[in-house]
């Protein structure tokens, strides 16, 4: 069969609505290092706040203390600027990128 022949895939009508899904969490909660807080603050927090397990906490705070920061979270803004702000509320530094 030639490109021109071949059938489109079928997609389901749920497909559909994680692109919509995806396309609406084009934002990301970054967190930054500092060398006031432990790990151990970090992951609780980033447990607390975002949601995470201890796994992708211990990770995340690894990631941040050895490149500087690290993307903690996906989503949309409205969902990602409460977090931001808690993390914030808890002196560590954050923002929201879209």
């Amino acid at each position: 069969m030639t490109m021109a022949q071949e059938e489109k895939p079928y997609v389901s009508p749920e497909a559909d609505e994680e692109v919509d899904t995806l396309e609406d969490s084009g934002c990301s909660l970054i967190l930054y290092n500092d060398d006031v807080h432990t790990f151990d603050y970090v992951i609780k927090a980033l447990v607390d706040i975002c949601r995470h397990t201890e796994e992708q906490a211990e990770q995340c705070a690894v990631l941040v203390h050895c490149h500087g920061s690290c993307v903690v979270k996906q989503g949309s803004y409205t969902d990602l600027l409460p977090m931001h702000q808690a993390l914030l509320d808890k002196e560590l530094t954050s923002e929201v990128k879209e």
